[in-house]
């Protein structure tokens, strides 16, 4: 099967954004673009069945949705090999099997459906929590460019095809690559019975940070990669580095997170407060 991209759409702002970056990736990696959009019946009556060979109200909707897409895409990228694609059934689902034939998925923060006052629908979330590759979700306003890509990193196996990917990411772009470590200080450390040399702690985190980036610099010598260890949680210091990032890259989970989470508390919090568009990479 040939490679390509997956953007999800249904006519909404964030899905217009969505478009424009999977748009801009698609020339940036050189592979085609499928445009989706999934019709689902069931939050409407369904006493009002589509006549046989004739195209239902949902479906003239979602032809229109894709039509509009097709034609933005086109002014975008004009080099970029397009298909679309009318899909009926749940969104999540339908998105998670587009994912899996695709180098990655691209979707907007919310659609129509999501409530207005929310920054993030529940369909990114889940989505996320269950594609076993890269998620890209890209909130409307994200296309000011502030050269470099962040990618959030711990002492867990999960933050590795996160690097894969940031690494890629940045490679593509010719930008620098910020990997930032927030660790958590262990209560016990400041007790009496068990005090530490926090400056040696410092250091070891350091070197442990500087460990799971050796492999990926030498598998891209071009990318220049900012360190930064920060005693913190992990959440707000990702969402300061994305003020500017062009695009934040975390794992689905990492070491808090229970082995039945399929999105760690970590990934979640960025997803609701980053300041651009975030991967999460599986």
């Amino acid at each position: 099967m040939t490679e390509s991209i997956a953007v999800g759409t249904d006519g909404s702002a964030a899905a217009t954004a969505a478009l424009a970056w999977a748009v801009d990736d698609a020339v940036r990696r050189g592979l085609p673009l499928r445009i989706v959009h999934v019709v689902d019946r069931w939050p409407y009556d369904v006493a009002e069945l589509p006549t046989p060979g004739r195209p239902d109200h949902l479906s003239r909707l979602g032809e229109q949705v894709l039509a509009q897409a097709l034609t933005a895409s086109a002014e975008r990228g004009p080099d970029v090999c397009v298909t679309t694609e009318l899909i009926e059934g749940a969104p999540v689902e339908v998105l998670c099997e587009q994912a899996g034939a695709a180098v990655e998925l691209v979707i907007g923060s919310r659609g129509l459906g999501g409530f207005a006052g929310s920054l993030l629908g529940s369909v990114p979330i889940r989505v996320a929590g269950h594609v076993r590759g890269a998620v890209v979700v890209v909130r409307p306003g994200a296309g000011q460019t502030r050269g470099e890509v962040v990618v959030g990193i711990d002492g867990s196996a999960e933050c590795q095809p996160a690097l894969g990917f940031a690494f890629e990411q940045a490679g593509l772009r010719g930008c620098p690559l910020r990997a930032v470590y927030g660790w958590q200080a262990p209560v016990h450390g400041f007790t009496p019975e068990a005090a530490r040399d926090m400056d040696e702690v410092r250091q070891g985190q350091r070197r442990m940070a500087a460990a799971r980036l050796t492999d990926w610099k030498e598998k891209f010598p071009t990318v220049d990669v900012v360190q930064d260890v920060t005693c913190a949680h992990p959440v707000p210091t990702l969402v300061a580095a994305s003020v500017r990032a062009d695009l934040l890259v975390v794992g689905s989970r990492g070491l808090g997170a229970v082995g039945s989470v399929l999105l760690g508390s970590v990934s979640r919090g960025v997803l609701h407060h980053a300041h651009c568009p975030v991967a999460v990479v599986r």
